[in-house]
């Protein structure tokens, strides 16, 4: 009894259980399609209240558009209005000009019908007289015109013949005379003393003890010397003194003043010596520029651009053919004036453009062509007479002469030039060399300075250390060498030396 009523309330316990858990299930499923209706219910309202903001904003849209189309259409309406007004009016100006142009038409076609009845009455005037004319005169206009002709052409030619022949016989008996007489006296009253010079200085030293002080240890003083001067220092067996020697008159100039200094200030080091070639090479330059004006001031020209003056100054340390390029100009200067004061020419224009005519030599190393067409351009830069730049330019021949100061101008050089002990052709072709020298040198990239020294048998070459190695510095060596074998013809041998030196250089406050 007590395993069945066992299994009874085990029956029964069971079907409560399944009866609960339905009853649970049902109401689970009931909660869950409730919550699915409510869920789709929000849903649907969402999606409906974000189709009714979309549909919103796209009306917005679609009304910020049209008002934008509108205004841009009605500024281009307001436009082509405005342009239409404009074309109106442009028509309406060309209108009135095509009126007014009618009439002044309708006007000359008047005077032109007035001109050509005046001009019918003219030659119908002109003809009737010219019929009386030859009535009273028993010729015709053509024979009477051609008689007349015929005279005046036999007197002129007469004449013109008479006149040929006697200013050709006066010219030959004058002209040998006159030229010679204008060359003599002008070279009588403009005597100048022989300008040919030489490429060396020598500097004075208190003792000999002071040509150890100038080598200095391990030769660094004269390295640093002949480095920044281009300038050989001989330094040899002759008392008290040492010998400049260098194709450059300007550096050799620098080396002799900051020597000099050098050796009355009695400190020599490399430092002092840098110093010393950049106050000496202050004090060339303003020499220069002194040279320039008493050059102006001893031939009278004046008004002169002050870059001129500068130029002109320059020449004081160049020389043509061992002369002395100033003095030279000088002398042309007087040469020509005194000429053309003899000629009854324009003296002061001769003395211009005789001081002026070797104005390219100034810079000729530095600007490739020949200096008379140098000293043109720069003349002709600096507004100067036309006449004067001719003068420039033609006094050797390379173009013809505007004028007879320009011919007298060549003349006063060649005089100046071909007279005894002014010029030294072998020095001329030994300065052209170093120049040339040195401009191979410096057609290279890199190269900061160079300097020909030991009378050319030496070059020596400073390069920028930021743009050539020390591997470098031995190619380029090599490429100047095979530069110089190709392009100059010189004696025995040159040495090429690259310097590349690199400097720290800060200041003690």
């Amino acid at each position: 009894m007590d395993i069945l009523i066992n299994v009874i309330v085990f029956l029964v316990a069971l079907g409560i259980g399944y009866f609960i858990r339905r009853t649970i299930a049902e109401s689970k499923i009931k909660s869950a399609e409730q919550e699915a209706v409510r869920i789709v219910s929000a849903a649907e309202k969402d999606a409906e209240s974000k189709k009714k903001e979309t549909i919103l904003e796209a009306k917005d849209e679609v009304f910020r558009m049209r008002n934008d189309i509108e205004r841009e259409v009605k500024e281009r309406r307001n436009e082509l209005q405005k342009n239409e007004k404009r074309l109106i009016q442009k028509e309406e100006s060309l209108e009135r000009k095509i009126e007014s142009l009618e009439k002044k038409e309708e006007d000359i076609q008047k005077e032109e019908k007035a001109i050509l009845v005046i001009k019918e009455e003219t030659e119908a005037l002109k003809g009737q007289q010219l019929l009386e004319l030859e009535k009273v005169a028993n010729l015709t206009f053509d024979e009477a015109r051609n008689l007349l002709l015929t005279k005046i052409e036999d007197e002129i030619r007469h004449e013109t013949a008479i006149m040929i022949k006697e200013t050709e016989a006066q010219a030959k008996e004058t002209a040998d005379k006159k030229a010679r007489e204008i060359i003599s006296m002008a070279i009588q009253r403009c005597a100048a003393d022989h300008v040919a010079e030489s490429t060396v200085s020598v500097v004075d030293l208190p003792n000999d003890e002071m040509k150890g002080r100038i080598i200095g240890r391990e030769g660094r003083n004269i390295r640093t010397l002949e480095t920044l001067t281009g300038i050989e220092l001989i330094i040899d067996d002759t008392p008290e003194a040492v010998i400049l020697s260098g194709f450059d008159p300007i550096r050799r100039e620098i080396a002799r003043i900051a020597l000099e200094r050098l050796i009355q200030d009695g400190r020599i080091h490399p430092a002092r010596i840098e110093e010393m070639v950049e106050k000496a090479t202050k004090e060339v330059h303003q020499t220069m520029r002194e040279a320039g004006e008493q050059a102006t001031f001893e031939t009278g020209v004046h008004g002169l651009h002050p870059e001129i003056i500068k130029l002109i100054g320059r020449l004081k340390y160049r020389t043509s053919y061992g002369q002395n390029v100033l003095k030279h100009t000088v002398e042309v200067s007087h040469l020509a004036g005194l000429m053309a004061g003899q000629m009854g020419l324009d003296v002061t224009l001769a003395k211009r453009a005789g001081l002026l005519h070797d104005l390219g030599k100034a810079v000729d190393h530095e600007v490739e062509g020949s200096h008379a067409v140098i000293g043109a351009d720069i003349a002709r830069k600096y507004n100067e007479n036309p006449l004067v730049v001719n003068s420039i330019e033609a006094h050797h021949g390379d173009v013809d002469f505007m004028s007879v100061e320009a011919v007298l101008v060549a003349s006063a050089d060649a005089i100046s030039a071909a007279r005894p002990g002014a010029r030294r052709e072998t020095l001329e072709t030994y300065l052209k060399r170093l120049e040339k020298l040195e401009k191979i040198s410096n057609s290279f990239d890199g190269v900061e300075k160079s300097f020909a020294i030991q009378a050319g048998r030496e070059v020596r070459i400073i390069v920028k250390p930021e743009k050539i190695t020390d591997d470098e510095s031995v190619l380029l060596s090599r490429k100047i060498v095979k530069e110089v074998e190709k392009n100059l013809e010189y004696p025995g041998q040159i040495k090429v030396v690259v310097i590349r030196e690199t400097r720290a250089v800060e200041y003690a406050k």
